[in-house]
């Protein structure tokens, strides 16, 4: 019988690296998938021994489910997911580009959905398994210019709920980890000089004038902190943990 692997997808930079390499240093036969191939072998070449690489657009379910039926063919059964995927942009509601509105819902939520298909159906038949997806703290608090953004974390945090209720029956656990502000590209790009780390005061501190609440631990996370949350997660140590969104944030949401 062929060992089960941890599929990551979402692998090619930021957290999903950060997550590929942690789920590695603890034991796990990842195979790494995202949309992006140079990421993909960047973030490969990190780790200590070769590991399989799929690039795929999760936009395209067909695609999603074809190289799920590869790796588990090739490389054994997903017993655990670790989805990382997601794309991000602020702009108002009412003035914001439809185009990107839609962007932002296909990545976020229908790409999760395809991925979450063609991974729990599988788990679904061994009754076997372990699922975490990477949300944002955005999806429980308003934040000014993220509508699209935080609203598709909190359509991506219900599937997960349901997911986990509709799996629970099957021994299959499925949770969320909620990630504040974390050092990645994506959180450079809200700085005036992404290359500057004296962007993160800002985050660090709030903003009253946008009703954004500071970080009360006083730092922006690593992606590392948002990866051992979901080690912890997809483990047997949290086997009594399903339908759960742990927030990864230093307080700053006042879990409201």
């Amino acid at each position: 019988m062929s060992t089960p692997v941890t599929l990551v997808v979402g692998a090619a930079q930021g957290i999903g690296r950060a997550t590929a390499l942690t789920l590695a240093g603890a034991g796990h036969r990842v195979v790494l998938a995202d949309r992006d191939p140079e990421g993909l072998r960047k973030t490969a070449a990190l780790l200590a021994t070769p590991v399989p690489t799929f690039p795929v657009d999760i936009r395209d379910a067909d695609a999603v489910d074809f190289t799920v039926g590869s790796i588990e063919s090739e490389h054994g059964p997903v017993a655990r997911l670790a989805h990382v995927a997601g794309v991000f942009s602020t702009a108002s509601i009412l003035d914001g580009d439809p185009d990107e509105w839609q962007r932002i819902y296909d990545v976020n939520v229908t790409g999760l959905v395809s991925v979450l298909r063609a991974v729990g159906r599988r788990m679904r038949e061994r009754r076997d398994g372990s699922i975490v997806v990477v949300g944002s703290n955005s999806a429980g608090v308003p934040r000014i210019g993220m509508g699209a953004y935080g609203s598709s974390k909190a359509a991506a945090s219900m599937v997960v709920r349901v997911l986990g209720l509709e799996l629970a029956g099957f021994g299959i656990r499925a949770n969320v980890v909620a990630p504040g502000s974390t050092d990645t590209a994506m959180q450079r790009s809200l700085w005036a000089d992404p290359g500057d780390d004296a962007g993160a005061l800002g985050a660090i501190a709030g903003d009253p004038a946008q009703f954004k609440v500071g970080i009360p631990l006083g730092r922006i996370a690593e992606p590392a902190d948002i990866a051992d949350a979901i080690e912890f997660l997809l483990s047997d140590r949290a086997r009594h943990i399903t339908m759960q969104a742990l927030y990864v944030d230093g307080g700053a949401t006042l879990r409201a």
